[in-house]
């Protein structure tokens, strides 16, 4: 039997899978034409090595990071390869979750994505969703919402965020080569990262 956390990646994975052509097509337009393929390749591999029987969540989270940053080629991968190791190690030993410990995470992922990218918000990266999903989780926990409610505001604030980087012109990677007709396309890594939040909502709606 499956533990929930494996699962949680499973669903994350089958997302980007299914929308990896879509992902792809947005590379295509500012980058190398692989941000799906590539990101659809490392959670193929990442699901035949994660342990599926272990209940620790930062023990399968840094599984999945370390297959990540082996597997998937581009920034990407050690992009989403760190956001998964920072997640993991604050969550070490842990098989539940509570708001707070996603709080805890996500300031470990998007300090951990600005050191590694070497990016800031509004520079049209994957931080442009992330940073506003962040603030999203921060007012909800103040306002005392439950999980779920957190989650449908981190993920329309993450939509929002993908729809603002089409505004702006890109100033780091392969999408900067661009310069200004970079504006109008949007940014391949914020929309899997909505994605993967998506996923992870849908999820634990799901159980």
């Amino acid at each position: 039997m499956a533990t929930k956390i494996y699962q949680c990646i499973e669903a994350i994975g089958n997302k980007i899978i299914e929308n990896k052509d879509f992902l792809t097509e947005l590379d295509r337009e500012i980058g190398d034409a692989d941000h799906g393929v590539n990101m659809a390749r490392g959670y193929t591999e990442a699901l035949k090595v994660i342990p599926q029987d272990n209940e620790d969540i930062g023990a399968v989270l840094k599984k999945t990071g370390m297959t990540l940053i082996s597997k998937v080629g581009g920034a990407s991968g050690p992009l989403y390869g760190t956001a998964f190791m920072k997640a993991a190690k604050e969550a070490a030993g842990k098989t539940a979750l509570t708001l707070a410990d996603a709080k805890v995470m996500m300031e470990a992922i998007i300090s951990g994505i600005k050191m590694r990218g070497k990016a800031e918000q509004g520079e049209k990266t994957m931080l442009d969703a992330i940073i506003p999903a962040y603030e999203a989780l921060c007012a909800g926990i103040d306002a005392g919402k439950d999980a779920g409610a957190v989650l449908d505001d981190m993920c329309e604030a993450a939509e929002k965020g993908v729809a603002y980087t089409k505004t702006i012109r890109a100033t780091k990677g392969r999408a900067s080569y661009l310069g200004d007709r970079s504006i109008g396309h949007q940014d391949p890594g914020a929309t899997s990262s909505l994605y993967t939040l998506q996923a992870i909502r849908d999820f634990l709606a799901g159980n």
